[in-house]
């Protein structure tokens, strides 16, 4: 298991574990962002990091990104 920060570009990971606050967790949730639902790293940029989740392109911050556990 690794934050999301470390995923490689274009790699398809599968979301293994959210940490951080509840309020953290359902915001994270709300974006598409489930424990079993896969991510891909499509840029990343500074630290914040561009994914594709349930076919949506979202950018987060590498706070949110590193308690994303793929």
């Amino acid at each position: 298991m690794m934050p999301l920060t470390l995923a490689e570009v274009g790699e398809e990971n599968i979301i293994k574990r959210i940490g951080g606050k509840q309020d953290v967790k359902t915001h994270l949730e709300n974006l598409g962002f489930v424990v079993g639902g896969a991510v891909t790293v499509i840029n990343a940029i500074g630290g914040n990091v561009i994914v594709n989740v349930k076919d949506s392109r979202i950018a987060v911050s590498r706070e949110m990104a590193q308690k994303i556990m793929v």
